[in-house]
């Protein structure tokens, strides 16, 4: 569907089920209230929250408050956000909840809707997988509005496997057409994952060099320098390989893998994306790193304790804190070149980016001294994109040395506000717009990729290897990474430029 036009006329309504919940204290009303602030959403929005809990709008805003950015000088513009909301109580697996919810719904469009304007209606499900197929059957059968359009937004995890994904998708699909449906995923809204496509598509210098014959390896990675901290039991039940790794970092690899989509639409580049997918076997599990990170005893705080020192952990679990897997695109543009993907908690630093390996010279005239080229794409924090280089060393020397052409975001473009990846994803599912949402058959390929591993790892219980808090992770990441053509050297540096 492409992006819809918004009436200023038109009254939206936007419902956060589970808005008692951290997820929506922490996120989604902090993003309302950005969207509402900037004046991004439409003017007739108004905003319910639906829970179990019983709230008055007033506690639900002494709640949210603390995550929602403001200046002393917008208190009446905050003022006037939390007068646009409301909030219903109910259960969510009974009728009568729903029906209140669809009563107060109405009554707030018979105040606002006027002669010929629609009344369109936002549902956000900030709740866990296990209520979602009461929820949204109740929204199907008591709360879709008749006015105009009705968009579900539903947030991850998708399941935890191939059976369980698809269970999913199947009743979703039976209350929901395609084109009604949201399945989040932020990363899909971060500055720089959505900027692969300009990056890549509307530069003719990197088309012809975007291949098997000029690029020898590709790694992705997700790096936390922080552990579970108190959440390890929610973590424990999925671990990092669901949390991370079969979304996020596989959006990441469909788009820096996809061929050219026909146009902009979500449905041709949803296409492309399901395209990569059918090309990746499943992983083989001898090409996997699994890790699990213990206390450092010369460390300071939570960097005392490792993985199973947190109480909500289960003793003795074989969950993985890292992961890293190797795959492989069996088509004409990337056949033998690695994708190495890895994500892991308590590491060295904060980071998730993209590096682009290209081979080695040919005809190296420099005896060894040249390093291979590397194109960064930072995608958190500190947003940029640099290009690692050979440079003569600068003076009377005749060497080379390494640097970089560099686009830091917060130097070149430092008076620009980036937005809230929620922020970005929100305001599309306002106009209507699925380009970075997961669509059914994208998610289906995914799992079938990432389920046999998952069975094997938990069939198996396989023990991750031990690696310290504050460390780069296991050494067997870099094992495999070299098995696989990638080159480490450590002599490189970048070097954030300072603000101006």
């Amino acid at each position: 569907m492409a992006a819809q036009p918004l009436s200023s006329t038109d009254t939206f309504i936007f419902v956060v089920l589970g808005a008692s919940g951290d997820l929506a204290k922490k996120k989604i009303y902090p993003t309302l209230w950005q969207l509402y602030r900037h004046e991004l959403s439409p003017k007739k929005t108004f905003f319910v929250g639906y829970a179990r809990s019983d709230l008055t709008v007033s506690e639900l805003r002494r709640k949210a408050e603390p995550f929602l950015k403001h200046s002393d000088d917008e208190k009446s513009r905050l003022d006037s956000f939390w007068e646009a909301c409301s909030y219903v109580k109910g259960s969510y697996d009974q009728a009568k909840g729903f029906e209140d919810l669809n009563a107060a719904m109405e009554k707030i469009e018979s105040q606002h809707v006027k002669g010929a304007a629609r009344a369109h209606r936002l549902f956000y499900l900030a709740l866990p997988p296990s209520v979602f197929e009461p929820v949204t059957a109740n929204i199907r059968a008591h709360c879709f509005g008749k006015k105009g359009w009705n968009r579900v937004i539903v947030e991850k995890p998708f399941g935890k496997d191939s059976a369980s994904s698809a269970a999913l998708s199947k009743h979703l699909s039976s209350v929901f057409a395609e084109e009604e449906m949201y399945r989040i995923d932020h990363y899909l809204g971060k500055e720089m994952v959505q900027n692969l496509l300009i990056l890549r598509f509307a530069n003719n210098i990197f088309g012809p060099i975007w291949n098997r014959n000029y690029i020898a390896s590709v790694v992705i990675s997700f790096k936390e320098p922080f552990g579970t901290q108190g959440r390890g039991g929610y973590f424990d039940e999925f671990g990092i390989i669901r949390d991370v790794m079969q979304n996020h970092l596989l959006q990441i690899l469909c788009l820096t893998a996809m061929e050219k989509p026909c146009t902009k639409s979500a449905e041709d580049l949803r296409d492309e994306k399901v395209k990569v997918l059918k090309c990746i076997d499943p992983f083989n599990m001898a090409d996997v790193v699994l890790g699990q990170y213990v206390g450092d005893p010369e460390g300071t705080g939570d960097a005392k304790l490792g993985y199973l020192d947190d109480p909500t952990v289960p003793k003795g679990s074989v969950t993985p804190t890292f992961a890293a897997a190797v795959a492989f695109l069996k088509n004409e543009r990337w056949d033998g070149v690695p994708f190495i993907i890895r994500a892991g908690k308590a590491l060295n630093e904060r980071k998730t980016e993209i590096r682009i390996q290209f081979h080695d010279v040919p005809g190296d005239i420099f005896e060894g001294q040249a390093q291979r080229n590397e194109l960064v794409i930072r995608v958190q924090p500190n947003e940029s994109i640099y290009v690692k280089m050979m440079l003569k060393k600068p003076g009377m020397s005749f060497s080379p040395v390494e640097s970089e052409l560099d686009l830091t975001y917060h130097s070149r473009y430092k008076d620009t506000r980036l937005p809230d990846a929620y922020e970005r994803l929100l305001l599309d599912v306002f106009y209507g717009s699925q380009s970075h949402f997961v669509r059914t058959d994208e998610l289906a390929e995914a799992w079938r990729i990432f389920t046999p591993m998952l069975h094997s790892i938990e069939r198996e219980k396989r023990k991750p290897l031990q690696y310290k808090y504050g460390s780069r992770g296991p050494p067997e990441f870099d094992k495999l990474c070299a098995k696989f053509g990638y080159k480490y050297t450590g002599t490189y540096e970048w070097s954030k430029p300072e603000k101006k």
